[in-house]
């Protein structure tokens, strides 16, 4: 299904500048590859040693591949990195947006492995793109070698009520936008700026999905074989991050579980943790 997923064209050129921008600065050597599929063309950032075993990459809503650009640098010195655009959002894919709770986001998927020649992958995916990566791994068992959850929807319930009272200080100009987006995100602290920066830039042009994320049952989960690392942030407003790891450690009592005190919705800092589960 495609939509229109920005304000305005304007509001559109100035997100993909944003988005250039980071991949003229991406931090090591990358090939662009567009694969095409049933939703429209999927855009998918390369790096590493193309011998080296494969990992795919799935951010979140309201973002792109370029969020994986402070993790990149490690990981690519172990894997293939495949960070994918997901269509429908702020990126360079088709702006399709197929439909949660069917069979459309794993046929996506499909297209996207089967046009990359990858079979059984590990999977590292945050927000969004964790709901997409657990519904693949459950519909698609057999091509999810082992998952790494930031912040992941479908796992605890979303947080509505939270995302409507930080939308109300929205209209109060920029500063309602900063604090919306630091309350929704838990970007608050120095170190952040650039990255909150980019991310007000991108909502104040962006349409992101209004549909609630479809919350996976337990026998789903209970069937979930592989390696899993969950790691979400205590403070996260989106999503419910209590339920979330109590219903990682009832379903899947062999899945590594972090809940990180102080940290919101925004899992960052995590590319040693990641690398290390990766690699055991």
């Amino acid at each position: 299904m495609s939509v229109t997923i920005y304000t305005s064209e304007e509001g559109a050129a100035a997100v993909r500048r944003q988005y250039q921008e980071a991949l003229d600065g991406w931090p090591v050597s990358a090939q662009q590859v567009r694969v095409p599929t049933r939703e429209g063309e999927t855009f998918v950032l390369v790096s590493g040693p193309p011998d080296a075993p494969p990992l795919v990459l799935l951010h979140g809503s309201g973002a792109n591949a370029s969020m994986w650009g402070e993790d990149i640098t490690s990981w690519a010195g172990h894997f293939r990195t495949y960070a994918v655009d997901i269509v429908g959002e702020p990126g360079l894919s088709a702006p399709s947006r197929p439909t949660l709770n069917s069979e459309a986001p794993a046929r996506w998927l499909d297209d996207v492995l089967d046009g990359l020649g990858l079979e059984n992958v590990p999977v590292v995916a945050a927000s969004l793109g964790g709901w997409f990566a657990v519904d693949y791994a459950i519909r698609r068992p057999a091509r999810v070698a082992r998952l790494a959850l930031l912040g992941p929807g479908g796992l605890g319930r979303q947080r509505t009520g939270r995302i409507l009272r930080a939308l109300l200080v929205r209209p109060f100009g920029r500063w309602g936008a900063r604090r919306s987006v630091r309350s929704l995100t838990g970007l608050d602290s120095p170190r952040d700026e650039a990255v909150l920066e980019g991310v007000m830039l991108t909502f104040a042009h962006f349409r992101p999905r209004r549909e609630r994320l479809p919350v996976f049952p337990d026998v789903a989960l209970r069937g979930l074989a592989i390696p899993v690392q969950v790691t979400v942030g205590a403070r996260d407003a989106m999503f419910d991050s209590r339920e979330t790891a109590r219903r990682v450690r009832h379903c899947l009592p062999h899945a590594e579980v972090h809940v990180l005190p102080g940290t919101g919705h925004a899992v960052l800092g995590r590319t040693d943790s990641v690398l290390g589960f990766l690699r055991t």
